[in-house]
């Protein structure tokens, strides 16, 4: 399959597979970049995640999954300024914790943001198919920025103990 994209530069579909079932929304992805090659054809690449879509019939015959789909769209909506901030500062926040580098290139008025700023963190994959299946934007921002909310206090005290035993483990 990832020859078949590359070679045509087709995009391919994701869906969140888990013990109890296949998600039935999804994105298409492009790839991007292939980072290695190795001897047996394996790849590692890199992908961009582009449309959502919504499974409508799966075809299960094959290990590699075929589909019909719909493509989803957005209900228009405008985000609200100041949720929009506090998301923006809780991501800088949680991802200078866990990266210890501070984000750069944030527009906060790109569409799409709480997509691209949900991708870049090491969060759950149930609350990224969350995000993935809201139908508005606002609604993405607000719930992107309620999970940073709850977890940005377990970050900082997951640095703080990381800090005391890089220390030699000793209370400060």
């Amino acid at each position: 399959m990832v020859k078949h994209c590359l070679e045509r530069r087709s995009p391919f579909g994701v869906l969140l597979v888990l013990a109890r079932g296949t998600a039935h929304v999804g994105c298409t992805a492009e790839i991007t970049g292939v980072v290695k090659r190795y001897n047996d054809g394996r790849l590692d690449i890199l992908t961009r995640g582009r449309d959502p879509f919504r499974v409508t019939e799966l075809f299960t015959e094959d290990p590699l999954l075929e589909g019909t789909v719909e493509y989803l769209e957005d209900r228009d909506s405008s985000p609200e300024p100041a949720c929009s901030r506090q998301m923006v500062e809780l991501y800088e926040a949680c991802h200078t914790l866990l990266f210890g580098d501070y984000p750069r290139d944030i527009d906060e008025d790109a569409p799409g943001l709480a997509y691209a700023l949900a991708a870049r963190l090491p969060m759950d994959l149930l609350w990224k198919q969350q995000i993935l299946e809201l139908r508005d934007e606002s609604a993405r921002r607000e719930r992107l920025f309620h999970f940073l909310r709850e977890w940005a206090p377990h970050l900082q005290r997951s640095s703080n103990l990381k800090r005391r035993a890089a220390g030699g483990g000793g209370l400060n």
